[in-house]
């Protein structure tokens, strides 16, 4: 069978889609004192290490959160592995913020972000800082409405 030019564009387009394209992963070394941190709008601080989560691909960064820093239910369209760096984040999965169904996560503690699953978080004890790697972006935070 002899695939035309236009047959075999949409061929490999329809392949690059399937595989999940990618943004280029460029060689980075960052020590801890190199980031650059920015202000986000909800208070937490954020300093992207490797790609952006806009981009389609693999991304890396940390946040910064505050003394007792809540982050309300939330969910995103991609998987994600978060490792605790400093301080104890509480952690919860589900639509509503339930204080009793968080677990308590160290330094060196790590959870995952399942595409689509709400879930939250709490900076109960002091500042937090977790580190985020993406592998299937670009990315998104939807918020989960809060119920009546």
């Amino acid at each position: 069978m002899k695939l035309s030019v236009q047959q075999t564009t949409i061929a490999v387009a329809f392949a690059m889609v399937a595989a999940g394209a990618h943004a280029e992963l460029v060689p980075a070394r960052i020590t801890p004192a190199e980031l650059q941190w920015t202000k986000m709008p909800n208070g937490a601080q954020r300093a992207n290490m490797a790609s952006e989560d806009t981009l389609p691909g693999m991304y890396v960064y940390r946040t910064r959160f505050p003394a007792n820093f809540r982050n309300q239910p939330h969910f995103h369209p991609d998987h994600r592995v978060v490792t605790i760096m400093s301080g104890t984040l509480y952690v919860g999965y589900g639509e509503s913020f339930d204080e009793s169904q968080m677990k308590a996560l160290p330094a060196g503690s790590i959870f995952t972000e399942p595409a689509k699953q709400p879930h939250y978080v709490w900076a109960k004890d002091g500042e937090v800082v977790i580190q985020v790697i993406g592998g299937n972006g670009p990315s998104a935070v939807i918020l989960v409405p809060p119920k009546q």
